[in-house]
């Protein structure tokens, strides 16, 4: 049974909220505040949170920061529900590093079906070996990029976006795929979001002068070459 923090302020939302995921025998936490959140997944194993962007004492965005800096929780899935539906809102919490985000009101079936697909792509990435190309070593299990040995830090989307590519090497996907395969299915964002990062992937592969191995395919899209040429 997986269970997931809630982090809402509104009282009807959050008991609503906990209300549906129990029926979905989903076990489930709260917490009405960005710092109470902290202190609940400092304390307790947490599968997913659903986490408001709008807070009394935080807002959404700085306290993804404050996750993903916890230990063992830097790619722990965080589905942000917030009342803000404009694309750049949107774009803007998938870079600072949300996994998926649904606007209020809260459709339960979709939500349910999100929380789904972010848990089989979350277990998906524990339940592999290493992924060796290279130099590029990924750790599904600790969700960790090494390369030449060196631990290299990397960021939650853009970890899932290697991981997608290096285990599809030599094959060729454009933003629409990558989307659906990396950010779910279910998720309406603007495709020009992979372009940013597949740019961040390549800086952190620069320095090692392994950004070669990201190659656009005008017209088609993005792969992984598993020899640099």
């Amino acid at each position: 049974m997986a269970t997931i923090l809630i982090i809402e302020d509104d009282k009807a939302i959050l008991e609503m909220l906990d209300v549906s995921l129990k029926a979905k025998q989903y076990s489930t936490l709260k917490a009405n505040t960005g710092y109470l959140a902290l202190s609940v997944l400092s304390s307790n194993t947490v599968d997913l949170v659903l986490l408001d962007w709008m807070l009394p004492d935080i807002d959404g965005i700085k306290l993804i920061g404050k996750i993903r800096k916890l230990s063992g929780l830097q790619y722990l899935p965080i589905m942000m529900l917030t009342a803000k539906s404009g694309e750049e809102d949107k774009v803007k919490g998938l870079n600072m590093g949300a996994d998926d985000y649904m606007t209020k009101p809260v459709l339960l079936k979709e939500l349910d079906a999100r929380i789904r697909s972010l848990l089989r792509r979350s277990q998906g990435l524990t339940t592999n070996d290493d992924l060796i190309i290279g130099n590029i070593t990924i750790n599904s299990i600790q969700h960790a990029l090494t390369i030449d040995s060196h631990i290299i830090n990397i960021g939650s989307t853009e970890f899932r976006l290697l991981h997608f590519l290096m285990k599809n090497k030599d094959r060729v996907f454009d933003r629409s795929q990558l989307l659906d395969e990396v950010w779910g299915v279910l998720i309406a964002i603007d495709e020009r979001t992979v372009d940013v990062h597949i740019l961040r992937l390549r800086k952190i592969l620069k320095p090692h002068k392994l950004d070669g191995h990201i190659q656009t395919i005008r017209n088609m899209g993005y792969r992984f070459n598993s020899v640099i040429s």
